[in-house]
This record gives structure tokens, C-alpha cells and sequence, in this order.
């Protein structure tokens, strides 16, 4: 049963796997074995999540904006292949216990807005196309005092990296990568741990070569470019706040975009020819298109080449 809600986790104990059971226990009572368990295997996930990525181990720390991120993050996943349905089944069920333990539906969202059915093809050319425009909306970013935010959006611009990934990249040792082999290997914030099981050799070009340099200057003994003191939810707020404020002078959207810009300008360099989402149409022959996409998958960090359709769009 439910004790005093200023105690972790509601109450319903110390562990929030644990504690979310409970809470759906008290909520259904006896004889419904299969709903309570099927919902406490989603919010296992749920769990997992907030202590990887926002190193939150107690319910009373979710708020709406935390359950929105986990949206976007499943929205991802939908790119990647996971059935828009399930991803739907497990942002509910993040709503049935939230609400269990809360009794109301203040931090409630609908799965639809996140993972609904749609398009994983892009139609649209991405924002962050000229590296010189992503480059001046980064030192406004410096004229703003905000050096390692700047730092991280032309790392992430230049690598095709996820802000996580581009936000733990250690510059330092990036540049001797580069010194010693031309690329980087990226290993530190990647999806799944993909990046410590997996060799992940991003090419470094002239320009990138500068941007990690800037990159290392930023974090200075640091090993990464998120400030010691802070945690990464409170960095990952923090970016998306400050960049919300400039991004728009300069025409550009979601920093994850800058990923999608990356993808067609390598597929550019690959095969000669402009992205099917930019030429409207594919320029090269098919197995030339599916070379350069296997190539991108690599180094974006994806598993199957079919993802690489959500950055550049189709293969017809």
C-alpha cells in the first residue's frame, strides 16, 4: 500500500522498478496478473532510461518535461525500426504508473504526438546543409558566453554525432585519433553501448580538424564538454534552451537535424550526386546509392542501412 508522498518513489519503495509494480498493484488489485505485469515490464524500460540518461532513481523527479524527452527518444527508436505501436504501448504505460503513483494525470502525454504511424523517409532537406551557416549560429553562441555549447553543436555538425555522443566526445583524444588515423572513433554516449562493442571510424575533414581543436580548448582538463558541475539531464536542458534561443536567426531546427545535414553532404562526397531528398530523385545507379548508404549507416551508428532513408531520404 501506498505510504506518505514525500517519501521516494511516492512512497511505494526504494527502487522505482519495484516501486512502479507496486503502485500498479494498488491501482488494479487481484486478478488482473497479465495488465499489471505487461505494464511493469514497459516501465522497466522506462526506468532503465531515466537512470541512463537523466540519472533520475526516484519517480518524484519525473516531471512532464522528462516523460516528453523519453517520447522523443522512443521517437528515435521508430526511425530505427521498432514498431510505432510498442513504442506507443510503452509511453502508456509510463502514463498508467505515473498516474498510479501520483492519483492525477498533471504530467500525462499522448503517445500519438511522439511514435504515431508516419513516414520513416525523409521528405524534406534538413536545416544545417551549409556548414558555414552552423558555424556562425556557433559563435553567437560564443559571443553569449556559451563556448562549449557552441563547440558541441559544430562537433555534432561535423561528425553526424547525436548531442550525447558530441557532448562526451573528448576532443583531446579525438585529435590524436585523427593525427594517427584520419578518423574518429566514437565510443562514448552511442545508443545501446553500440560504440564499445562495435568500431565506429567517423572521417575527419580540415574544417572538423578545427572544430575539435575549439572543442578541446572549451573542455580544457575536462574529459568531455559537459561542465563537472553539471549532470547530463541538466546539460541536455541547458543546450536545448540556449540553442533554442539562436538557432532560428539562422534557419536552423532540432540540433539532431545537423545529424541529418551531415548524411547528405557525406552522401554527397560518396557518390558524386545530391541526396534523394535534396535532388528529389536518385542520381546514381542503385548499387552505388547502397554502397554510400552502408558507408553513412557505419558512421552514423546504425545497424541496418534502411534507417539511413529518415536522414536522406529514399532509395527510388
Amino acid at each position: 500500500m501506498k505510504k506518505a508522498g514525500g517519501h521516494r518513489n511516492f512512497g511505494y519503495g526504494k527502487q522505482m522498478t519495484w516501486a512502479g509494480k507496486q503502485a500498479l498493484r494498488d491501482q488494479y488489485g487481484n486478478g488482473h496478473y497479465g495488465t499489471v505485469t505487461g505494464h511493469a515490464e514497459r516501465w522497466r524500460r522506462f526506468v532503465t532510461w531515466c537512470r541512463d540518461e537523466r540519472d533520475i532513481r526516484d519517480a518524484r523527479l519525473i516531471d512532464k518535461e522528462v516523460v516528453q524527452d523519453y517520447g522523443k527518444s522512443l521517437e528515435d527508436k521508430v526511425d530505427a525500426g521498432m514498431s510505432p505501436a510498442y513504442a506507443q504501448n510503452l509511453l502508456s504505460s509510463v502514463n498508467v504508473v505515473m498516474q498510479a503513483m501520483r492519483s492525477d494525470r498533471q504530467i500525462r502525454v499522448a503517445p500519438v504526438e511522439f511514435v504515431g504511424q508516419r513516414s520513416r523517409i525523409r521528405t524534406d532537406p534538413p536545416a544545417g546543409l551549409d556548414q558555414k551557416v552552423v558555424c556562425q549560429c556557433a559563435d553567437q553562441l560564443r559571443q553569449n558566453g556559451h563556448e562549449r555549447v557552441a563547440a558541441t553543436v559544430e562537433v555534432a555538425r561535423a561528425l553526424g554525432l547525436r548531442l550525447k555522443e558530441a557532448s562526451l566526445l573528448n576532443a583531446g583524444v579525438a585529435l590524436g585519433q585523427v593525427k594517427k588515423h584520419g578518423a574518429v572513433n566514437i565510443t562514448a554516449g552511442t545508443k545501446g553501448g553500440r560504440g564499445h562493442r562495435v568500431d565506429r571510424w567517423v572521417p575527419v575533414s580540415g574544417r572538423a580538424i578545427g572544430y575539435l581543436m575549439r572543442a578541446a580548448k572549451a573542455q580544457g582538463q575536462g574529459r568531455n564538454l559537459i561542465p563537472s558541475n553539471l549532470t547530463w539531464r541538466q546539460w541536455y536542458s541547458h543546450v536545448h534552451h540556449v540553442w533554442a534561443g539562436v538557432r532560428d536567426d539562422y534557419g536552423l531546427k532540432k540540433i539532431h537535424d545537423l545529424r541529418a545535414a551531415y548524411a547528405c553532404e557525406r552522401y554527397k562526397q560518396l557518390t558524386g550526386s545530391a541526396a534523394p531528398v535534396i535532388a528529389g530523385r536518385l542520381c546514381v545507379d542503385r548499387g552505388t546509392d547502397r554502397a554510400a548508404r552502408q558507408t553513412i549507416a557505419q558512421e552514423l551508428g546504425h545497424a541496418r542501412i534502411e534507417v539511413v532513408a529518415t536522414y536522406i531520404g529514399g532509395a527510388r
